[in-house]
């Protein structure tokens, strides 16, 4: 197999790489051209205009995952179903042209019953797994937090299922679009711990949200949030509460060990949370393991 190009084409931003047959970073470009942001066409005259000359890759296989297979993309690559593995996905990727293959997503039944999909994330865990072949065996939980952040169950070598919570999202909208406005970003380390605690709360998320509200404006004072500790306790609340009942739905004790991949920033506030539940958090690199993910496919593909 000779150099290829590698991409990581999400809804706002594209991470694009080229990479030799051993799967070593030759070169690299960062974009800001999520698929959300691009027309019809315009990804795929972007790739072959731009990003391939960009990267030297002219003439060489390229391999793209995440949303750039949804119908946003350069075409809408069918989910393959769980369980899966590299071989499994590497026999579903979606040939646009000669040189272009699309990672499909993955869509299996959660542990509840309900569908659930992704599209990027499979490729990130391949990634994680080719990292490290003590992975490869055994049950093992990831947690992908993002704008629709996924906990991710794999069992020897093959991903068994998923579950995606939308606190990115929520917490996007909640911050400002809602009465829970808080005016500022978060900058209160105690008021986001404090979030993370009332997190694990049993009442309704609902309604321990309008808590935000109710400490804005309240009479007293001295329980009055600022608005950057209303952000901080607003983020905590959404995250706790997630993190308290995830690893209770996919099984996870406490004292368990679980892996944790994605923005660094993100990685910061989800490793304490997670802590706080009684888990162990093993991080992980999620730009190395996209790109050892995608050489995978690529690989088994060959």
């Amino acid at each position: 197999m000779t150099d290829f190009l590698a991409a990581d084409w999400g809804t706002s931003n594209l991470r694009a790489w080229r990479l030799n047959a051993a799967g070593e970073v030759q070169d690299v470009a960062r974009l800001p051209w999520g698929v959300a942001g691009l027309g019809p066409g315009e990804a795929a005259r972007k790739l072959d205009e731009a990003l391939r000359p960009m990267l030297g890759a002219q003439g060489l296989p390229a391999i793209l995952c995440g949303m750039i297979g949804s119908a946003m993309g350069i075409a809408e690559a069918p989910y393959a179903d769980c369980p899966a593995g590299a071989a499994d996905i590497a026999g579903r990727l979606l040939q646009v042209d000669a040189n272009t293959f699309i990672v499909p997503g993955l869509r299996c039944a959660r542990p509840d019953g309900y569908p659930d999909v992704i599209r990027g994330e499979e490729t990130k865990v391949l990634g994680w797994l080719r990292l490290d072949p003590k992975r490869r065996s055994g049950d093992h939980l990831l947690c992908l937090p993002g704008t629709h952040g996924k906990w991710v169950r794999v069992r020897d070598g093959r991903i068994r299922d998923f579950v995606t919570c939308m606190s990115g999202e929520l917490y996007a909208l909640l911050s400002e679009k809602s009465v829970l406005k808080p005016g500022a970003p978060p900058s209160d380390p105690a008021s986001f711990r404090e979030g993370l605690e009332y997190g694990a709360a049993s009442a309704p998320l609902a309604s321990r949200l309008f808590t935000v509200r109710a400490r804005r404006v309240g009479p007293d004072p001295s329980g009055r949030l600022e608005p950057g500790k209303a952000a901080s306790f607003l983020s905590g609340l959404l995250i706790g509460d997630e993190t308290a009942r995830l690893p209770q739905l996919l099984g996870l004790a406490a004292g368990s060990s679980i892996g944790l991949m994605g923005e660094r920033g993100l990685c910061d506030l989800y490793a304490p949370a997670l802590s706080l539940r009684g888990l162990t958090v093993e991080e992980a690199d999620a730009e190395q393991a996209v790109i050892a993910g995608l050489a995978s496919l690529m690989g088994a593909r060959s």
